[in-house]
This record gives C-alpha cells, structure tokens and sequence, in this order.
C-alpha cells in the first residue's frame, strides 16, 4: 500500500502561479492536470442559495483557505510522503481576505419567519435586547480523518475504508466524482472514533484519494494529522446571534425579533446551510411567542468550511432565547423560573404547531422545569446563594429549557434468519461510538423473542458496510434509533409473518426481511439548571453542580442513552467555557494545535451530574422514541451562559460572549460595581 500527504496552501486567498517538487526522493505528485478537474457534490438545498458555485477538489487557481488541498503526494511510506510534502515549492500571488461576518459579503443564503412589524405592533410592555457571538469550534474527534481506497482493475472496483457517518451517500459521491456506477464503489465504515456531523459530508481528501487510487490503479492510504485537522477539517458553529425581546408587566411574552448570522467558510458541505435553518426554525423553543420576526442569513469566507456539528443550530436557538428570557426576568424583577412557568406551552395533547410552522409531537414542558428545580432544590439554593453573597462570593444559578428536532424522513433495515437460528440486522445507519450495535440488537430482541426461541447472543448487527447493508439516509440528526429503530421494527414483523406463513418442511429455509420507515420529526426537550462559582481574583468559573431533565421519549438503552448525554453536555461546556477556532486578519489559523485550542478535560468537568430522564412517547414512530445525542450540547451552554450573568449580576444591557473564560469573566466583574 502507498501512503498519501496533501501539499496545502499556506494562504488564505490568492491566486496560484506554480507548484514544483523540489526533492530526491522518489514519490509521485499528483495534481489536477493528472486526476482531472473534479468539484464537491451538490448540497442539499433546505434553503435556497443566492448562488450555485461549484468548488475544485484541488485549488486553482484560485486559493479560497488556508490548508486548501492543492496536491496530493504518493510515497512508500506515510513519513515519506509527509517529508516530500515540505520540498514541493509554491508560489501564489497574495489577494484580500474576507473574514467571517464581512459586511461587505452579499449573503449566500437567507431565512425569514413572521413579520418585521412584530415590535410595532406589540405595545407596551418592557424590551431586553442581546447580542452574543459564539466562535467556530472544531469536532475533536478521537480520530482524526482517515481513507483506505483499494483499486481492483479487473472487473473495475473501488473499495473504500471511510469514516463516514453516511456510507450510502459517500458511496454515491464517489461513484459519481469516478464515473462509475454505484455498484463499482464498496464503502466500509469500521469503528469510527467520533464524528458528530464533521465526518457527514464527503471531503475533497476523501474524493482525492478514491481517484488518485483509480488514476494509479494502487492502493493508498491517508491520515490526517491533528494538525490538519485544525486547518482542513469541517467546522462548527461559528454564529453572531442577536434579537430582542417583549413581556408584558406580568411576564408574558409579547413578541420576539431575531437576526442571527452563520459563517460558512470557502466552501459547502452537504449540510452546510443546516445550522442556519434549524436556528431559524426552532426559536422561540418551547414558548408561547405570538409574534415573531425571525431573519437569518450565512456568509462565505475565506476559511475553512463549516457543517453541522452536534446541535446543528439548536444549540444557538436555545442560547439565544434563553439569555433573552433570563434578561426579560432581570428587568422585571422576577424570578426567573416563574417567568418560564408563564411562558412554557402547555402539556401537548395533540401536535402543536410553533410560530415557524413546526409540528411539536408530544411533549410536557412544565415537567422537565418542575423536575429539574425538585431535583436541584431551587428555592433553597436561592436561599445559600444569597447568604454566599453575603461573603463576597459570586455564585450563580442559571437555568434554560431547550428543544431537539430529531431528524425526518427514512431509514432501511434488512434482518435475515438463518437456519440455525442465528439472526443478521442489517441497517442503513452507521455507529460512531453511539452503540448501535446494542441498541439495534436489543429492538430487534424484543420484536422477535416472542415468536421465535432467540437470545440477545443469537444476533448479529452490521452497519456501516455498503456491499451487505441496505441503502440508508445515515447516522445524524438524533434519527438513529427513533427512524433506524424502526426500520428494524417493520422488518422484524415482516420476517415473523414469513416465518408464520412457512409449512414445517421449510423451516430450514434462510429468511430475509427488508424495511424502510419514513416518520415525520421527533421533538425531545428538557430543562439543566447549574450553578456556577467565578473566582473572584482571578475569574476562574468552577461549575459546582449540574441538575437536567430530559425527555427522550421511549429509552431502549438507558446505560448509553446516559452516556450520549453525558457526553454531550461535555462538549456543551467545551463550546461555553474555552473552545475557539481564531484566525488573524490576513487569514491565517491562530488555533492550530492542541498547544493553542483548549478542549474539557475531567477536572473541567461539574463536581455533581444529576440527570433525571422521562418519557412523552412519540406518536411519530414505532418505538414512541426520541434523540438524545445532542441534548447536552443545546441545553448546557445556555444554562453556564446563565448561570456566569447570574454570577456576576450583570444588567440586561450588558452581554457575554463564548467562550467564557476566566478573563473574560474577570474583565466583565467591575459591573458589579
């Protein structure tokens, strides 16, 4: 196998006027004059674009970003290749960069809910207004990026090693980007060491190997670095979220106005416009707003790209909103958790439709508030919180209720009997440490232990494998068990009612069973209300305890459905309390390492997690489930947005932004005074 290194561009934006290999060493180069010019897939469209621009898998001679793929290095060996890597001299006419949130960018996509005379006509009351900016974070994955493309010339096949969390879909890119029919490209998708949804979208390094494999008719290898990573991977959020708010005296919500921005870098993932939509669609989360005025917008740059990472959006609907909540009760001099109570809707008996048009299944949102201040004991932590302020302590309680669509549309499953009672599910979704494998096996159990004499050990479950599993949507969006599950469902009744259909003679026959399920969206929701010490010397917050009530709707797996929220709510923190991408104004990563980007570690951690987890069942699916990948990351940083005003007592007028660190804090203590 030969190993694969990419010479990227050291420039954010300029034109290319040469690039040569400058070494001894014997290796091959590779550019768009040997592999062709090719160009990323087409996005999906959930919005619609100001402008369809094809982007080249290798730049130029227009350099967008800086790490840009411009060509690819093939050597006996990885070190090899990365050495050759440094002898290949480019030169590249500097040009203007355009940073993110550039006034002088036109938009590339735009979003709008309600009506721009919201405030207008909602009189009276008082108005809280926020502003805050959330910088991009990068999905620190256990693994980085990695391709294994494997050339078999006779007949012509293309078998891929990807880490991919949509192995149907990265099976088609490739296909197309080679010429070749789908069922000439195999994707296999083993272990993944992490993903959340920067491993969604196929990459140019993805695509490139597949077709320097092909060119060579080789076999090749890549890995990034956690460098490159840094510099090439796909990003997440990135956002400048601004709207304003109005209550009456009592309390009640009025109206809400909202301007939110996304970054979008050089390019478009599949999902790139994802995270402006569900922003947009999700506010006001679980309030009764009658009026509102939602306008959205995203906007390219010369940086890397960005894509849905784990939230998509949510996380910044429920910041947004929440802050403007927590102000709104500042500014009437009321208990915060009482102006919720006034707001929440009410227990749905039958789907609820929002102010944007979305379909809430089932939900009782009170619950999740009332559980969370029972578990938390909130009256009487008011009651230590004043007397710690009474000792020059600055101690905070933040509270915030947050929503999570969990992904529509369909999923395939395939379930095969063989006739020593062995038994094979097959789905279309992947597993990137989500514990498919159980979860799958365990819905599939409890369908057919009835029927049929099986164990838990008796089943197989195999995902991830385009040559054995069905064609599927993939694993995102919180959809996995809920829509996966209940392909698995359909196709194990289906396999029952074949099996019941059998004379005794055949009851040696293999049985194989395929499904396809299609459901309308899942809303899980919940409450997280924390408290939260801010040094007062040197800034530093201690996130003392961390209270949260979730609904899930139906739980298969209650051991990693703990785990996925848990694990959420730690890259929640990460994104509230120290993560940030940065680049300087000539584009250049300033955040390139380990050495400069700050990521949780245990002693970051909350001294006590408390989760309390209950169950609406959604009518929307066959398993009455709901996600709960990506709780953690909506609800828990609006709560420490929360809970660090509460902790300094900062006046509505006054914002915060992510991250919130020490200094940041420190800086904003003189407004006590």
């Amino acid at each position: 196998m030969l190993h694969v290194a990419f010479v990227r561009s050291p420039l954010a934006h300029g034109q290319l006027r040469s690039l040569r290999y400058e070494g001894a060493e014997l290796i091959t180069l590779l550019t768009s004059e040997q592999l062709g010019e090719h160009a990323m897939p087409a996005i999906n469209e959930l919005l619609p674009l100001a402008e369809l621009q094809s982007f080249a898998l290798l730049g130029g001679p227009e350099i967008s970003y800086v790490g840009q793929p411009l060509a690819l290095v093939v050597a006996s060996s990885r070190d090899a290749a990365r050495l050759a890597v440094d002898q290949v001299r480019i030169e590249i006419d500097a040009q203007p960069v355009v940073l993110d949130f550039s006034a002088q960018v036109p938009s590339s996509v735009r979003v709008n809910f309600g009506s721009q005379e919201t405030h207008t006509s909602s009189a009276g009351g008082i108005e809280v207004a926020a502003c805050i900016k959330s910088p991009r974070v990068i999905a620190m994955s256990m693994e980085p990026r990695a391709v294994v493309a494997q050339w078999h010339e006779s007949p012509a096949r293309l078998k891929l090693w990807l880490p991919t969390q949509t192995p149907s879909r990265a099976r088609s890119d490739v296909a197309a980007c080679l010429s070749l029919h789908e069922s000439q490209v195999h994707v296999i998708t083993p272990d993944v060491g992490g993903a959340f949804g920067a491993k969604a979208s196929v990459s140019p390094e993805d695509l490139l190997v597949a077709l320097a494999a092909q060119y060579l008719k080789a076999s090749l290898s890549w890995q990034a670095s956690r460098s490159e990573e840094f510099a090439s991977a796909m990003h997440g959020r990135g956002s400048v979220l601004a709207g304003s708010l109005r209550v009456n005296a009592q309390g009640t919500c009025l109206s809400l106005q909202a301007d939110i921005e996304f970054a979008l870098g050089a390019w478009l993932p599949f999902s790139g416009v994802i995270p402006l939509r569900n922003a947009a669609r999700i506010l006001p989360g679980p309030y009764r707003v009658p009026q509102i005025n939602i306008q959205g917008q995203a906007k390219r740059s010369h940086a890397a790209p960005l894509n849905i990472y784990r939230g998509a959006g949510r996380p910044e609907a429920a910041l947004l909103m929440e802050t403007l909540i927590d102000k709104a009760a500042h500014a009437l001099q009321m208990d915060p958790v009482a102006l919720r109570r006034i707001n929440l809707v009410a227990p749905i008996a039958r789907p609820y439709t929002t102010p944007t048009g979305e379909l809430f299944d089932s939900g009782h949102y009170a619950q999740a508030l009332e559980l969370a201040c029972e578990k938390f004991g909130y009256a009487q932590e008011r009651v230590q919180q004043a007397m710690r302020r009474q000792q020059a302590e600055h101690v905070g309680i933040g509270v915030a209720l947050y929503v999570e669509p969990c992904g529509q549309g369909w999923e395939a499953a395939r379930v095969s009997l063989q006739a020593d009672g062995q038994i094979t599910v097959a789905s279309g979704s992947p597993a990137q440490g989500q514990g498919h494998e159980t979860t799958f096996a365990e819905i599939a159990w409890r369908e057919l232990s009835a029927y049929l004499d099986c164990s838990l050990d008796d089943i197989q479950v195999m995902c991830g494998d385009t040559d054995f599993c069905p064609v599927g949507t993939g694993s995102l969006a919180s959809r996995s068990t809920a829509i996966g599950g209940s392909a698995i469902v359909l196709a194990c009744r289906k396999l029952i009612e074949m099996r019941q259909a059998l004379l005794p003679r055949e009851m040696s026959f293999p049985l194989v069973a395929e499904a396809k399920f299609t459901a309308k969206e899942s809303w899980s929701y919940g409450c997280v209300i924390v408290r939260m010490k801010v040094d007062a010397d040197t800034g530093k917050p201690t996130i003392e305890r961390m209270v949260w009530a979730d609904d899930a709707g139906i739980i298969i797996s209650p051991k990693l459905a703990q785990g996925q929220l848990i694990g959420g709510m730690a890259q929640g923190l990460g994104q509230a309390m120290m993560e940030q991408i940065m680049y300087d104004k000539a584009g250049q990563l300033l955040s390139g390492s380990l050495m400069d980007y700050a990521i949780p570690r245990a002693d970051d951690m909350p001294d006590a997690i408390e989760i309390e987890s209950f169950a609406t069942p959604s009518p929307h699916n066959l398993l009455g489930a709901k996600g709960v990948g990506e709780a953690g990351c909506i609800g828990v940083p609006a709560a420490l947005m929360n809970a660090a005003r509460d902790a300094l007592q900062l006046p509505p007028e006054i914002d915060l932004d992510f991250p919130l660190t020490a200094e940041k804090l420190w800086r904003a203590m003189p407004q006590l005074a």
